[in-house]
């Protein structure tokens, strides 16, 4: 744990506290392990000969290997293909809220920048979920927390209690996986995809046990790193020798249904990438964020004391807040998720219940492009549905959730996410 920049503080408290969603069975799954490429081992050669065909077949896979080594990317691109084009799609009732599920292909319309497309495949809601929780867990953390009252807790525990009841009741082994990065000055992964419940049991406890050590929030540096990876620190529970490691992201994880959950303020200090550069990672990636906001009853109960804007210590100010606010609903409206505005402690369930059953009643639809996308330029999608079957739209009823873009990056430009493949 001496990889994990955190101080570490014993809390006594913390299995009275959560032992009602940490003491579930754990059943023996296996974290999956990382396999090893091998070399070539000439002694496994075979000792006679070999055939004028297996030459042959040699030669050829020999070529298609070099060819596959000559069209790896360089290091920070990602190649994309924009043969086809993926869309998750969520259908609820506009009044009600309920989502609506038993459609079928034939209930869906795609467009493309006004033009409605034709859908190439369709899948309905079965597969099993992928998300990486991301957690605010810095000095500031503790103070937003600090406003719902309790004396007897941390206040950073109003920012961890989201993330250990979505694992503990959410995540089903053995079929679906979840990994957990906390932020500060800089994102530090705590465990990689997992569906070992013992793993995540060591997660929870580790952030528990802990105490922020610096108060900077660089968002954006974060929830770039979540979802396209880089050099970053090692996995925490990995135990690794190596302060730093490569890090894959969301977009090098391949899973029917993919989605990032952040509990965070909303509040970026110095992050090196700005607010506009992470819009756009964020609508290339084309993977969900479900946004849990944690500064929110902070903002409400000190509003009067607070200034315009931040004052001579760092502290944030009503345009902070306010902006933070703003951020957070574009980021999950772009990315086709969801934003939680939490107040109090009492709404987490009903957040986590509903970023549950919209994860898992996802629709994913798909339409083949006459010709590639533009390198560089952004597409509107819109995804319309008829429910009841009679040929006509149910705008006025019904919504569809899903991403409104469709943004290819330019040639070398970033690394992005599966939305377009091959």
């Amino acid at each position: 744990m001496q990889n994990l920049r955190l101080r570490l503080t014993p809390l006594v408290l913390v299995f009275s506290l959560l032992v009602g969603f940490v003491a579930s069975p754990v059943f023996a799954q296996s974290k999956p392990q990382r396999v090893e490429p091998r070399g070539n081992d000439k002694r496994n050669q075979r000792p006679t000969p070999k055939t004028p065909e297996e030459l042959k077949a040699e030669e050829e896979e020999k070529k298609r290997l070099e060819e596959e080594k000559n069209a790896t990317p360089a290091e920070g691109v990602f190649v994309i293909d924009t043969n086809i084009v993926n869309v998750d799609a969520v259908v609820f009732n506009k009044k009600s809220g309920q989502i609506i599920t038993g459609l079928k292909k034939e209930n869906f319309g795609i467009f493309e920048d006004g033009v409605k497309q034709n859908i190439s495949s369709f899948t309905t809601p079965e597969s099993p979920i992928t998300v990486t929780l991301l957690l605010e867990y810095s000095k500031w953390t503790e103070t937003f927390g600090r406003a719902s009252g309790g004396i007897f807790e941390p206040g950073v525990y109003e920012s961890i209690r989201p993330v250990a009841q979505f694992l503990t009741r959410f995540i089903k082994p053995p079929d679906d996986y979840a990994s957990v990065i906390a932020f500060d000055m800089r994102p530090t992964p705590i465990t990689d995809f997992t569906n070992d419940p013992a793993r995540i049991s060591q997660t929870i406890n580790l952030l528990l046990r802990n105490q922020p050590a610096f108060r900077e929030n660089n968002l954006f540096d974060a929830i770039k790193f979540t979802l396209v990876g880089g050099r970053g620190d090692s996995v925490v529970l990995d135990n690794s020798e190596s302060r730093t490691s490569e890090y894959g992201g969301m977009v090098s994880v391949k899973s029917k249904r993919r989605a990032v959950i952040l509990v965070a303020s909303g509040i970026d200090t110095f992050s090196k990438i700005n607010y506009g550069e992470v819009r756009k990672i964020i609508q290339e990636a084309g993977i969900p964020i479900y946004i849990i906001s944690t500064g929110n009853l902070f903002f409400k109960r000190y509003e009067h004391r607070l200034g315009p804007t931040d004052d001579i210590t760092g502290g944030p100010g009503r345009l902070t807040f306010l902006q933070a606010k703003n951020a957070m609903n574009t980021f999950a409206k772009e990315s086709g998720g969801r934003h939680f505005e939490m107040t109090f402690e009492s709404e987490i369930p009903d957040y986590l219940q509903s970023i549950n059953g919209l994860l898992r009643s996802q629709y994913s639809l798909a339409y083949d492009l006459a010709a590639k996308h533009e390198p560089g330029k952004k597409y509107k999608l819109e995804v319309k549905v008829d429910v009841d079957g009679d040929g006509a739209y149910d705008d006025k009823q019904f919504v569809v959730q899903h991403r409104p873009y469709v943004a290819v990056p330019k040639d070398g430009e970033r690394p992005t996410g599966r939305g377009e493949k091959r």
